[in-house]
């Protein structure tokens, strides 16, 4: 939240390309402090993580669209291309990096650092792609680079465009219940210290990820339903999908035996915590096209990287908080948050239908006042 926004905020003056490649260093950095013990050294690795992760979830769109612009391509392709991200690196590249991981760990037996080796070995060939074969894009032209303008700009342009607002705020939403999920869905699963194949349950989340993925790419390559529409549905279903947790706790008899495999209510929940990974593959081709349209190039990146502070405010809380309050009412706060994010894509729907009207100023003259399309 600190250090990443900072940084990440600075790839539209300094260049989108350096700001991927600053990634990749930065990231390579936080594998290498893996091998230490000390904890100010992981700690250091924390931070280089953290400003690597604000550079992935904006540079590299960033980049994009801005190059996809300047080549004049059709703006469909930006949505296959972002359907093809999602489902080639968020769906299969997860679970090939997971069996890769395993295998170094435990086959090879490389130990538990192993992962983050071959991590840093693919990052350093990304940067050499990206060196060699990239072009730099700004977003904006202007000589000065003074950091705080260039937030109080973003933060301007966040309150003076409702359509912006109402994106960050889903995003934030969507984002801060997807990323608490991650950390409930196992201890939901095993109450009772039930022995579940973690490996091949993340590996059938990743598949309903892509299939959601998928989805996204068939309904964003048509012109109805448009974005805005369909994504109130999604909210909709992942709310009802991290409901089921509650419904279960209600309506089951948890075991009383400690141990054993998987129960018939952890079964359940496993199909709806799938439906709600479905739901994340689709968001995110789709919350992709709609930065892409709301979103204005010259602080692409600074307003990003804003809608990632309360996002990273809320995870922290809610980690702080994770043992203070029952695992059902964390669900259910999520839903509740998911709730709202469906509410106000309802609204960014009905003011994206709003027909655009030029805006005029008049400039008084000697002879007349003449308007000017501003």
């Amino acid at each position: 939240m600190l250090f990443g926004t900072i940084v990440g905020s600075l790839a539209d003056k300094q260049g989108r390309k350096r700001a991927c490649v600053t990634y990749c260093i930065t990231y390579i950095l936080s594998c290498i402090t893996k091998h230490s013990p000390q904890y100010h050294i992981l700690m250091l690795g924390r931070v280089l993580g953290g400003i690597a992760t604000s550079l992935l979830f904006s540079a590299f769109e960033s980049w994009l669209v801005a190059e996809h612009n300047k080549r004049g391509f059709e703006q469909q392709w930006l949505s296959i291309t972002f359907s093809k991200a999602i489902f080639l690196g968020n769906g299969l590249a997860a679970i090939l990096s997971g069996l890769v991981g395993n295998l170094l760990v435990f086959t090879f037996g490389f130990g538990p650092v192993a992962p983050f080796d071959a991590a840093a070995c693919l990052l350093a060939i990304g940067m050499a792609i990206i060196l060699s074969s990239w072009t730099e894009n700004f977003g904006d032209p202007s000589e000065n680079k003074d950091l705080l303008l260039q937030f109080k700009g973003a933060a301007v342009a966040i309150a003076s465009d409702e359509k912006i607002a109402l994106l960050g705020a889903i995003q934030s939403l969507f984002e801060g219940s997807m990323y608490t999920f991650v950390f409930l869905w196992t201890p939901a699963l095993s109450p009772n210290d039930e022995e579940i194949p973690h490996g091949f349950i993340f590996a059938t989340f990743m598949l309903a990820s892509m299939l959601g993925s998928s989805l996204a790419a068939r309904l964003l390559a048509r012109s109805s339903p448009r974005v805005e529409s369909y994504m109130q549905i999604v909210f909709s279903i992942s709310a009802a999908s991290l409901l089921l947790p509650i419904v279960t706790n209600w309506l089951v008899d948890p075991a009383e035996v400690k141990g054993g495999g998987i129960s018939f209510s952890g079964c359940i929940q496993v199909l709806s915590f799938c439906v709600f990974e479905a739901c994340v593959g689709i968001f995110w081709p789709s919350i992709m096209k709609m930065r892409s349209q709301y979103i204005p190039e010259e602080a692409r990146s600074t307003i990003m990287n804003f809608f990632r502070i309360p996002l990273n405010v809320f995870v922290c809380v809610v980690l702080y908080n994770v043992n203070a309050f029952p695992i059902t009412v964390m669900f259910g706060m999520c839903s509740i948050f998911l709730c709202v994010a469906c509410i106000l894509q309802r609204r960014l729907m009905v003011i994206s239908d709003r027909p655009k009207t030029d805006v005029y100023e008049f400039e008084d003259r000697d002879t007349e006042a003449e308007p000017l399309n501003i």
